[in-house]
């Protein structure tokens, strides 16, 4: 029985640590939360970034960032790389920024892992504890 215990405990250690924030994933709306767009993560020279692949409403698909500044100036907002420049350190990744185009303010964040299909985002100023902390669920 002891064999079973330990060899079940660590398939499912294993089945967790072989997920990856790599994917496609649901990005939802403080005010409504609803899904409004759809985020793809993807790895370029071992560091983690991300983009907008996908608007729901309709009516943004033309949207631009106006409030952005240098290069993202008044880019597309549907395929624009909101995450960039994150290092894996341990089981998240952090040292790069994100970008929130609805703003366009750049904040330091890292990104974790915390369940199967559960993603925790921390955009912050300075330290970690000025920020705001988001989840997004794999999308389908």
């Amino acid at each position: 029985m002891k064999k079973i215990v330990t060899i079940a405990t660590l398939l499912f250690v294993f089945s967790l640590n072989a997920q990856s924030i790599f994917g496609k994933w649901n990005s939802t709306n403080d005010e409504t939360g609803e899904i409004d767009s759809v985020i793809e993560i993807y790895k370029k020279e071992n560091k983690a970034y991300a983009k907008i692949i996908k608007i729901m409403d309709p009516s943004r698909q033309n949207s631009v960032c106006t409030a952005c500044e240098g290069a993202n100036k008044n880019k597309k907002i549907l395929g624009l790389n909101i995450l960039t420049g994150l290092e894996k350190n341990d089981d998240e990744w952090s040292g790069g920024e994100i970008l929130d185009p609805r703003n366009g303010k750049v904040y330091n964040c890292y990104i974790k892992l915390v369940q199967k299909d559960k993603l925790k985002i921390r955009g912050f100023i300075g330290l970690s504890v000025f920020g705001k902390t988001k989840y997004w669920e794999r999308a389908k």
